[in-house]
């Protein structure tokens, strides 16, 4: 195994088992199903990982190092330090998942497969792991070719992949935060209360807060929301036409893209946070 590999993968055990027991300390909300949904958010964690190693057993970190030898991207043309070309390319590599988050929720097909991530009925450490595999290969897709594109440093990537996966698991985790602290942080980094609004079965809440590192796009781009309509405790986490189904299952959550109800299909124009007036059905 590669240092590289180790590294994303002592980061990822740790960032785990950190925000796992933090949740158990400091919870924010009572959850729904709780712990019956781990098997599976757990097991389809591994089988994308299993899935992007086959198909695209480079990834990104191979595809930035191509672009280096054979001076391929933006970067590669221009002459900056090399930190400012790392610090540069994490941002837009940021940026980047941003808009592509706002792409998955705004295009039906890719909604199918973002709706296994929203379906959990409770939002914890193991919600950011719980994407279907085919949304994990479009998203690898998209990165690698920006990667190239943009000619980003092969350590970039490797912070930008490290800090990307602690901060989903962060960001979802059901941890207690003092609201000043939350305060300070979200004004750069999107924290759990952020997140939080984004998984609420209210439309116009799903719509917003799509950042998964960087708050400052939301901001940016009109999608922020402070705070739940209904708090943080009396919020309900989900998609509203599987509250009654088995979301907790492995198989269930393969097999939503290709039978799941398209009811909860969100609509994005311009970048709009939908009003209250409009509808949450």
């Amino acid at each position: 195994m590669s240092d590289e590999s180790w590294v994303r993968l002592l980061m990822f055990f740790g960032v785990l088992a950190v925000m796992s027991i933090w949740q158990v300390v400091a919870p924010k909300r009572q959850l729904v199903q709780g712990y019956i949904r781990w098997p599976a958010n757990l097991s389809i964690v591994m089988l994308d990982s299993l899935v992007v190693r086959l198909l695209i057993p480079a990834g990104a970190m191979g595809a930035a190092l191509w672009a280096a030898e054979n001076s391929w991207g933006l970067l590669n043309l221009v002459t900056l330090p090399f930190w400012a070309a790392v610090l540069i390319a994490v941002i837009l590599l940021d940026l980047v998942i941003y808009a592509q988050h706002v792409l998955v929720h705004a295009v039906p097909l890719l909604w199918r497969l973002h709706m296994v991530h929203h379906s959990d009925r409770d939002i914890d450490v193991t919600t950011g792991l719980r994407f279907h595999p085919l949304e994990i290969i479009f998203s690898m897709l998209i990165k690698v070719s920006v990667v190239v594109l943009l000619g980003a440093p092969a350590l970039a990537v490797l912070i930008f992949e490290v800090v990307l996966n602690g901060m989903a698991m962060f960001n979802h985790s059901n941890v207690r935060l003092p609201k000043a602290v939350d305060a300070i942080i979200r004004m750069l980094f999107v924290t759990p209360d952020m997140h939080r609004v984004h998984h609420s079965i209210i439309k116009r809440e799903t719509n917003s807060n799509y950042g998964f590192n960087l708050s400052i796009w939301d901001r940016l781009f009109g999608t922020y929301i402070v705070q739940p309509e209904k708090g943080h405790q009396g919020m309900t986490i989900g998609l509203t036409q599987f509250l009654d189904q088995p979301a907790h299952q492995l198989i269930w959550m393969l097999r939503l893209p290709f039978c799941g109800d398209m009811g909860q299909y969100s609509t994005i124009k311009s970048g709009r946070v939908p009003e209250k007036g409009d509808s949450d059905a």
